[in-house]
């Protein structure tokens, strides 16, 4: 089946409203408790896959104020969450609804199971109240409701089956489609945009640079964005165009990471791939003259496009930062594209990209993400320029390969392949730390 522009940011690109993770927990534990004819719920309980785990463990959850916790996260979808919002779930969540979630959580109502050889995304949650039993399945991707049961009874006609069937079918087929396509083809779905595509493209924009004018007002979270704005006021640095994507990025991740109640539109199942595939882009516009007004938007798609392409060879989540390795190679490509490159500047930027940072571990979701995505944002900038000015790295480099595309292919074979063991010991050394605490 082939597929088109539209299909990739239809399926790819969505609002979501803080960390993909904790949101995917909170919406399987609300699709389950509204299945219950009331909400006096005796107890939850959560099965995880490793990867979903490590990204929820850590990171703040939104609108409370800097809390977080598995635990936590589970609650307030079971008692307040609005499943139909998907990934925008904790919505209604109040001051009111915070406090009973954590009274559940502190009275050990809420039981989280790790499934260590789960492969993929998978959250299973129970929910109990009194003789009833509700639950909801959330797989293949974050906000894919695949399976609602009430009392052991599967709940077929419901909406929010309804709404996600074939999503996971609609993913599966885009990255398989997706990953057979050479760089030039990638390029060339950029002329299927239409006038609703680069509005789309321009929402995302909206959403991602409001939470970047709130990390550089407020400070929230670890506060990169405005340590970095500090320091070219103290005239420690000079704000040039890679500095200006360090910092609008970062920015919007403290705001993210902090809990900040504001949507971020993400890119290939995470909102901090949206801001790093589509704000260092947007820094850079301010530094170029650009008689085409679109072309920002364009670039924008491409690097949707490329972050997309990558993801289908590493998988939603693994060991190795997507930020840094995907979005950021998404983002150097579409920032050679503003900049009026030729395929061979695309793709000798992606390459630089990838030789730079395809080291980095992800580590799990949490405030420090900031300074990851501050790096993949300066980074993907300095790719591009490095590449329009004829410097690019060579096959015979390490894992970079003599074409973009086995380039991404490898990053993709090291982190489902090469990194397997380097995630559990990742999830091992945050488990242990916790317990430890």
């Amino acid at each position: 089946m082939a597929y088109t522009v539209k299909d990739v940011l239809a399926i790819e690109v969505a609002p979501a409203l803080g960390c993909t993770e904790p949101s995917a927990v909170a919406l399987s534990a609300a699709a389950a408790a509204s299945l219950l004819p009331e909400k006096t719920i005796d107890s939850v309980e959560v099965w995880l896959d490793p990867n979903i785990y490590k990204n929820a463990l850590g990171v703040a959850i939104p609108g409370t104020r800097g809390e977080y916790g598995i635990e936590l996260a589970a609650a307030l979808g079971a008692f307040s969450g609005d499943p139909s919002l998907g990934l925008e779930v904790f919505q209604p969540i109040d001051d009111q609804a915070i406090a009973q979630a954590r009274e559940f959580v502190k009275n050990h109502n809420v039981t989280i199971h790790l499934m260590e050889d789960q492969k993929g995304i998978y959250i299973r949650t129970l929910v109990t109240a009194g003789s009833r039993r509700a639950e909801g399945l959330v797989e293949g991707s974050h906000d894919n409701i695949t399976r609602l049961s009430l009392d052991g009874e599967t709940v077929t006609e419901n909406p929010l089956i309804s709404r996600s069937a074939g999503t996971k079918n609609r993913l599966a087929g885009l990255e398989e489609w997706l990953s057979r396509l050479s760089l030039e083809e990638l390029i060339a779905l950029l002329d299927e945009l239409d006038d609703e595509d680069l509005e789309f493209i321009q929402e995302g924009i909206r959403c991602n640079t409001t939470l970047a004018e709130y990390g550089l007002k407020y400070g929230p979270g670890l506060g990169i964005g405005c340590a970095l704005g500090r320091l070219v006021s103290e005239g420690l640095l000079k704000k040039d165009m890679i500095l200006a994507a360090r910092i609008l990025t970062s920015a919007a991740s403290d705001a993210r990471m902090a809990g900040v109640k504001l949507p971020a539109m993400s890119s290939a199942g995470s909102g901090n791939h949206g801001l790093t595939a589509i704000l260092p882009i947007w820094a850079v516009r301010d530094y170029i003259t650009c008689d085409d007004e679109t072309r920002v938007l364009r670039a924008i798609a491409l690097s949707h496009i490329l972050t997309a392409y990558i993801k289908a060879h590493t998988g939603r989540l693994s060991a190795v930062c997507g930020c840094s390795v995907a979005a950021g190679a998404g983002a150097a490509g579409g920032i050679t594209y503003l900049m009026n490159g030729t395929i061979h500047h695309i793709a000798g930027a992606i390459t630089n990209l990838i030789e730079d940072l395809a080291g980095v571990i992800c580590d799990g979701a949490k405030a420090g993400c900031s300074l990851k995505l501050a790096t993949a944002a300066g980074t993907a900038v300095q790719s591009a320029l490095f590449a329009l000015h004829g410097i690019d790295v060579k096959s015979t480099d390490g894992i970079v390969a003599s074409t973009p595309e086995q380039t991404m292919k490898n990053v993709g074979e090291l982190s489902t392949k090469g990194m397997i063991e380097t995630d559990r010991t990742i999830l091992q050394i945050m488990i242990k730390k916790r317990f430890d605490v």
